[in-house]
């Protein structure tokens, strides 16, 4: 059965609920791009770590186990890893479900005043709605469906797609499902 695997797609797809929801079915660590691609600050998310610390620390935390999940996107800074992965699942949302997941998360993270008009966090949450908006139609010099598209073609490993709006729990069953037929396969 495979057991590193890597969960990709646009910000708000719902990888890093669906990376926690799968390692614990599945009993092993789940780790998340964002926790190496960027400094803890607060506010979160406004200081970038060097490509050299992102790798070597991601490094240090998948060695040492057999298993794992991954979640967010590694394109570019992360390839080192692509032999590692045993499966990687593509998940995309339109547009709308997104967007308004993600102005909900930022609302809850940062509060409405935070972020609203004039607030202090105002101009920062405007610049990533509008970055997230423009995943479907961005180009490859950005975090774009069509980069991912283009990264997840060259990939050596089987590739799960799942689109549109689901429970966690029907995405959980098709992976489930996906590696339990890979296993099968594999005998």
């Amino acid at each position: 059965m495979a057991t590193r695997l890597h969960l990709l797609g646009a910000s708000g797809s719902g990888t890093t609920t669906l990376g926690r929801a799968l390692a614990r079915r599945l009993g092993c660590p789940h780790l998340d791009t964002d926790d190496y691609f960027w400094l803890p600050t607060n506010p979160p998310f406004q200081q970038q770590r060097s490509r050299a610390e992102r790798q070597a620390l991601l490094q240090a935390d998948l060695l040492p186990h057999d298993a794992w999940v991954l979640s967010g996107s590694l394109c570019g800074w992360g390839d080192m890893f692509i032999p590692w992965f045993d499966l990687v699942v593509f998940l995309w949302l339109p547009p709308e479900i997104r967007l308004a997941r993600l102005k909900e998360r930022e609302r809850r993270r940062y509060g409405d005043e935070a972020i609203a008009p004039g607030g202090p966090l105002h101009e920062g949450h405007t610049a990533f709605m509008a970055w997230a908006a423009s995943y479907d139609d961005g180009g490859l010099e950005v975090r774009s469906r069509r980069l991912h598209e283009q990264w997840l073609s060259a990939l050596r490993c089987p590739v799960l797609r799942l689109l549109g709006a689901r429970r966690v729990e029907e995405h959980l069953e098709q992976i489930t499902q996906h590696l339990s037929q890979s296993s099968a396969q594999a005998l």
